[in-house]
């Protein structure tokens, strides 16, 4: 993580669940009650996704943020569909990889970034079910090399 980045939430199976290709950097719009929510609790994005219309808009979808406590009648929705903010060259690439290459944008985690809430998004193609058992396999001979090595000295 870079200087001057605070971490808020991270999505918790998007690296074992989805083969990352690319990451890029968003920001995202909220409205004043869903910044005090993000400071005063964590949101969720374990279900949440992006959708780029062919209007060149990127959308995040399924990201929980919970409604402000201390809120009124103007409190936000927890789902609603929030936009992200993107360059056009950004939307364009993305859009492209969507609709031709069959790929997924989900978010990897959203920080403060000198105090504006940023997201970061992964151009990512889902894991299947062997993949995955393949990385475990992967991961525990690497650790039980770690542990011979350790005996060994």
């Amino acid at each position: 993580m870079a200087e001057g980045e605070k971490l808020i939430a991270s999505h918790p199976t998007a690296r074992s669940d989805y083969f990352i290709q690319e990451v890029v950097e968003a920001g995202i719009m909220l409205t004043g009650t869903e910044i005090k929510s993000i400071r005063k609790q964590s949101p969720s994005l374990k279900d949440a996704f992006v959708d780029v219309t062919p209007q060149h808009e990127a959308w995040l979808l399924q990201a929980h943020i919970a409604p402000y406590s201390h809120g009124n009648i103007n409190n936000h929705e927890p789902l609603r569909k929030r936009k992200l903010l993107l360059h056009k060259h950004q939307l364009n690439q993305l859009f492209g990889a969507v609709t031709q290459d069959g790929l997924t944008i989900i978010p990897l985690r959203m920080y403060f970034k000198n105090g504006r809430v940023k997201m970061e998004l992964a151009l990512a193609k889902g894991k299947k079910k062997h993949d995955k058992r393949d990385d475990i396999k992967k991961r525990s001979a690497e650790r039980e090399m770690d542990m011979a090595r350790k005996r060994s000295r």
